[in-house]
């Protein structure tokens, strides 16, 4: 229930639940549909895990640990909604943990958010998915809650972004990973998008974490990794990892939704 991950902005995940339903472009190749169907299970019914396994799983994570929450689902999927008050419940029971809690369904978040939320749980980091220009608007859900931590994860990216989004406390980047043929392909992710990306909030000093560069990089480049997820096989300029500091707000924090890129 709490286990290591690969994916290299968290350190484990807890899935509260399992199964989704997509929702956009960024769904077509999910890898959660890929596994559930590896394993002959549906993957579009969400299914509740053992609450009181997963507080005992909790147990053997250390302090610090950055988790990524519903790695498997989403956190605010509207079929958990009778099951939500208690995962928040475990998070709240769990202080020494950061929760790092990434949807696609930013507008329900106000509605499902816990009635002592406040300004935000000090380790709950809220983020939203941007895949492409068409679900921009999705940051501006998340930009009028209150939350510690707000960040993007611009994964997979699909598109070249041009309207960049501000006051955001951390930014992901990542092309899309999957196999060459068979159900579970991969799209076109560019260097420059990526590059873009990077550059804009590098400059704003917005802590940048550049996940990976897909599978089409990957083999554009001729890399060893297939999802390109080496960063020592990155172009030297972006081998950006950094994180959010709890304590400030970006310099962003405070002006408008969106930025036009210029140039």
């Amino acid at each position: 229930m709490a286990n290591e991950t690969k994916i290299q902005w968290a350190t484990a995940t807890v899935n509260f639940w399992h199964g989704c339903k997509k929702v956009s472009d960024g769904c077509k190749y999910c890898y959660m549909f890929r596994d559930k169907e590896r394993y002959g299970q549906e993957p579009t019914t969400v299914v509740k895990r053992d609450f009181n396994l997963i507080r005992r799983e909790i147990k053997k994570l250390k302090e610090g640990d950055l988790i990524f929450t519903c790695s498997w689902s989403d956190f605010f999927i509207e079929e958990a909604d009778e099951w939500r008050n208690e995962a928040w419940q475990i998070i709240k029971e769990n202080p020494h943990l950061t929760w790092q809690i990434l949807t696609k369904r930013p507008q329900g978040i106000p509605e499902r958010l816990p009635a002592d939320w406040g300004e935000g749980y000090p380790n709950v980091w809220l983020g939203v998915s941007i895949e492409s220009e068409k679900e921009i608007t999705r940051w501006q859900y998340l930009h009028i809650l209150p939350a510690k931590v707000k960040f993007i994860s611009f994964e997979p990216l699909l598109n070249e972004i041009t309207i960049m989004p501000s006051g955001v406390d951390w930014i992901i980047l990542g092309g899309e990973s999957g196999n060459n043929e068979g159900k579970y392909l991969y799209r076109k992710c560019e260097l420059k998008w990526i590059e873009e990306i990077a550059g804009y909030y590098e400059k704003e000093r917005v802590p940048v974490f550049v996940k990976q560069l897909g599978s089409h990089l990957a083999k554009e480049l001729k890399l060893k990794d297939r999802f390109g997820g080496d960063i020592e096989e990155f172009p030297e300029h972006l081998r950006i990892r950094e994180f959010p500091n709890n304590a400030n707000k970006s310099p962003l924090s405070d002006s408008g939704v969106f930025d036009i890129k210029q140039g």
